[in-house]
């Protein structure tokens, strides 16, 4: 096989991967034929990549949590004001999210051991992030790691659904996220 062969190989299996993600957000029972219309390919082409819908899950599995490990790398969650980060990591997460609705609307089982390769270091966890807060005085006391952390994912959320059921562009929704974060954290 060239070069050229390989390369166009991987940009099929990558389009049927992405489109997987896609399609399924939306609705998690698609079926392979619906994957295959959105990725611009036959059926049969995807059954040549993934000969079972299993095999296709596990792979848009792998893509989503590669996609929220490059996310939360970009997020710099470690640097600068606590405040900064968290909108950092919410500009960083607003864009995964088809990836993020999918692993996280339970139309697929994810194993715990994907969930672990996904656990991000100490430092770049919500939790650290709202520690420094609470030692700089820019995020409210009152507000633990977690409630904050479960805070920035109902945000995104309604960000994402905003924008879908309103029509709305995407940087408007975003900036509402991003200013409802503001408004809730502060000190």
């Amino acid at each position: 096989m060239s070069t050229s062969e390989t390369g166009v190989r991987a940009r099929t299996r990558q389009a049927i991967v992405a489109a997987a993600i896609d399609v399924l957000a939306a609705d998690g029972g698609a079926s392979l034929a619906d994957v295959a219309s959105a990725a611009g390919v036959s059926r049969t082409t995807v059954h040549r990549y993934f000969p079972e819908r299993s095999d296709l899950l596990a792979a848009v599995v792998e893509e989503a949590m590669a996609r929220v490990e490059t996310a939360t790398e970009r997020a710099r969650l470690a640097e600068g004001p606590a405040p900064a980060a968290l909108e950092r990591a919410c500009r960083e997460y607003f864009e995964l999210g088809s990836a993020l609705t999918l692993l996280f609307g339970g139309s697929i089982e994810i194993a715990d051991a994907d969930w672990e390769r996904c656990a991000t270091s100490p430092e770049d966890d919500i939790g650290a992030v709202v520690a420094r807060g609470h030692a700089d005085g820019t995020i409210d006391p009152e507000l633990t790691g977690a409630w904050v952390e479960n805070l920035v994912w109902a945000l995104l959320y309604s960000a994402w659904s905003h924008q879908r059921e309103h029509d709305v562009p995407r940087q408007t929704s975003l900036d509402l996220c991003l200013r409802s974060l503001r408004k809730a954290i502060a000190a």
